[in-house]
């Protein structure tokens, strides 16, 4: 999977901003069809319909479906990316893997909302969570950003990811945490990013305790 590129402001004047309201509009109308009506249900005519463009003007921004499926999520992976990248080389890995994602939450918000609304977000990823067609590419990137993580972690320590498995061992647990707190959100009432932010860092902070080996002496 290409590294995605964050949603930033265009810079290259009005026609950069042109294509990027094209682009997101595409992203709206596409995942407000796949929540209504069922992501196999939707054609890509009927998403650049809804855009009042061209199936040809599509396939500028997207090669197929399942790329604008994923445009949002790819975009918080991207902003926490670029986190991780940025945390002070004397943060301890799991410091940094904790500090990167509260601290893209902060900012990805505002990104999300400029792009679709986040109850909209909410139901995508629900649509992605229960879409057979989905799943397996779901699972697939996945996988692909956690080699990512895995890889940017070894760098930081000096460590070959080849011969340690530390840096594969963490970025497993992290990624199983943030799993486990973006499934109960999707399942949730509140919509909110602040709610996603505090649900995450609640299930962070009981990521070391549930790995300690004396669970019975913890109460």
């Amino acid at each position: 999977m290409a590294t995605p590129t964050p949603h930033t402001p265009p810079t290259g004047g009005l026609r950069e901003r042109k294509k990027q309201r094209t682009r997101d509009a595409l992203i709206r109308a596409a995942l407000e069809l796949f929540t209504e009506q069922g992501y196999d249900a939707t054609t890509v005519d009927e998403i650049a319909e809804a855009v009042d463009v061209s199936q040809r003007t599509y396939f500028r921004y997207f090669a197929n479906k399942e790329d604008v499926a994923f445009a949002v999520q790819e975009m918080v992976e991207a902003r926490f990316l670029e986190e991780l990248a940025a945390r002070p080389a004397s943060e301890s890995p799991l410091t940094a893997l904790r500090s990167a994602v509260m601290t893209a939450w902060d900012e990805i918000g505002s990104a999300i909302e400029s792009v679709i609304p986040v109850e909209l977000h909410m139901r995508s990823y629900r649509m992605i969570e229960s879409t057979p067609a989905l799943i397996a590419s779901h699972l697939r990137r996945s996988s692909e950003l956690e080699e990512q993580i895995a890889r940017l972690i070894a760098r930081r320590e000096g460590l070959d990811v080849e011969t340690d498995p530390r840096p594969r061992v963490l970025v497993a647990a992290f990624s199983g945490v943030m799993r486990v707190a973006g499934k109960v959100w999707g399942e949730g009432p509140e919509c909110s990013v602040d709610s996603i932010r505090e649900l995450t860092q609640s299930y962070l902070d009981h990521m070391v305790p549930a790995i300690d080996d004396d669970w019975r002496g913890r109460h």
